[in-house]
């Protein structure tokens, strides 16, 4: 594209869509052209220098989604999608320039009613839980960036977080309804259910644009928090794995972390014994006592707690898990990295033997006990060393290897990542995106 014909479809795009919601400031552009990537040492080098969008739309209603929509078919333009840009595989960079669409305006709680809640794209998963809590309910499942990512975000980017040991993850019915537009010279306005959402479901908006989605919501718990410690790490693994399946106790974190790991979390020094596993953990209130006989039989005990009564009063546990783990291990190390992986329940502690025999303090383990599909799951972002991406791909091989499955987390390619039904979404961009304008290079669609 000449930059005559840029200069001409940005000022086009200014006129019809309306400076209130069209900015062209470079500053905007380069900061909304970029999400987390940079926890990846990989994907920090490819998408350092790419280039801003040329504009970015901040549409405040569907109405507004659908004209950016359809002057970007009109003209060619490419559109990538975005709610905060907490995401950490490029997900929201436009590799292609064109239009960055945020949707961080639509915030609006459009209905909570016995046991789900309707919203639009832009709410962030800390108000409707605030909200949810008010009227004696609670979302079920949300990332570690729960304070500033928005539902559309988590739902078109993420895939579990706190909740997943009891509620599964996104695909486990932790979706009920979603609007999607679709990218045409008129755009279609889809109410999509059901089985069909999976083609929505992390796609990085290359299939549709999510404009509202309805979720699930649970009865109020009110969970206390608390960390176990453990002289092995196995222990601590076995503890965790008894305490998914124990369906006397209410649930919705175990967080298994071998040391060094805990001596990363700077606020809880003084709470977390030297040279120790550490669970982080929530739970219910009442199941403390069982949740710290549990702990003991494996050879631990629950040691620092934060009580019901100060539950997101103060700095919780979970602020230490999940992806925040990777986040406070780079802080006290810049070489450190990370990666998504799936153990096996039956073989996980030979797997672990493995790979603490072969890279000792080159790969530090972190688990996150789940359900998915039902079944209990000992999901892990294990923190790396990172020297060299020849490296990096080795320890990956060798997991691989051992029947460890490998989510990359240092690719912006839905297909090499390994999440989703990617068949099933090619088969959907091609429907919903005849030009292919939607976040193009992030699913490579198979001619």
């Amino acid at each position: 594209m000449s930059t005559e014909a840029e200069v001409t479809w940005v000022h086009q795009i200014e006129e019809q869509l309306g400076k209130e919601i069209v900015s062209i400031d470079q500053a905007t552009r380069d900061k909304l052209s970029k999400d987390y990537y940079w926890y990846s040492p990989v994907l920090n080098r490819r998408l350092e220098g790419i280039a801003s969008a040329d504009v970015v739309v901040l549409p405040r209603n569907e109405d507004e989604v659908a004209k950016a929509l359809a002057f970007g078919y009109r003209h060619g333009i490419p559109v990538t999608v975005r709610g905060a840009g907490t995401g950490n595989y490029g997900q929201a960079v436009p590799l292609q320039k064109g239009i960055v669409l945020d949707l961080s305006r639509m915030d609006e709680i459009l209905e909570i009613g016995l046991g789900y809640a309707r919203l639009q794209c832009g709410v962030r998963l800390g108000i409707i839980d605030k909200k949810a809590r008010e009227v004696g309910q609670e979302i079920r499942i949300y990332p570690s960036t729960y304070v500033k990512a928005t539902v559309g975000g988590f739902v078109s980017g993420g895939s579990g977080g706190i909740g997943s040991i009891m509620h599964g993850n996104l695909w486990d019915g932790n979706v009920l309804e979603a609007v999607i537009y679709t990218m045409e010279e008129t755009p279609q306005r889809l109410v999509v259910t059901g089985p069909e959402l999976f083609n929505y479901i992390h796609n990085y908006g290359t299939t549709g644009i999510l404009t509202e989605v309805t979720i699930p919501l649970s009865p109020r718990t009110e969970w206390t928090q608390g960390i176990a410690q453990f002289p092995a790490f196995e222990q601590a693994m076995q503890f965790g794995e008894a305490l998914a399946r124990e369906e006397a106790i209410p649930k919705r974190l175990i967080a298994p972390m071998e040391w060094p790991i805990p001596s990363y979390f700077v606020p809880f020094s003084k709470v977390i014994m030297p040279e120790m596993a550490a669970v982080m953990l929530e739970f219910a209130e009442e199941t403390l006592r069982l949740v710290d006989m549990l702990a003991k039989r494996f050879g631990g005990h629950v040691g620092h707690v934060i009580e019901a009564k100060n539950y997101r009063k103060t700095i919780g546990v979970s602020d230490f898990t999940w992806n925040h783990t990777t986040l406070w291990a780079m802080k006290t190390d810049a070489s450190m990295t990370y990666l998504q992986a799936g153990f096996k329940v039956d073989s996980y502690l030979e797997q672990i033997k493995q790979i603490k025999s072969k890279y000792s303090d080159e790969v530090y383990l972190h688990v996150e006990w789940v359900r998915s599909g039902g079944a209990v799951t000992p999901t892990a972002l294990p923190v790396v060393r990172f020297t060299t991406e020849e490296r990096l791909y080795e320890i990956i091989e060798f997991f691989e290897s051992i029947g460890v499955k490998i989510f990359d987390p240092h690719t912006w390619v839905l297909d090499q990542g390994g999440r989703g039904e990617v068949g099933s979404m090619e088969r959907k961009k091609r429907e919903n995106d005849p030009k292919g304008l939607l976040n193009p290079g992030k699913i490579i669609c198979k001619s």
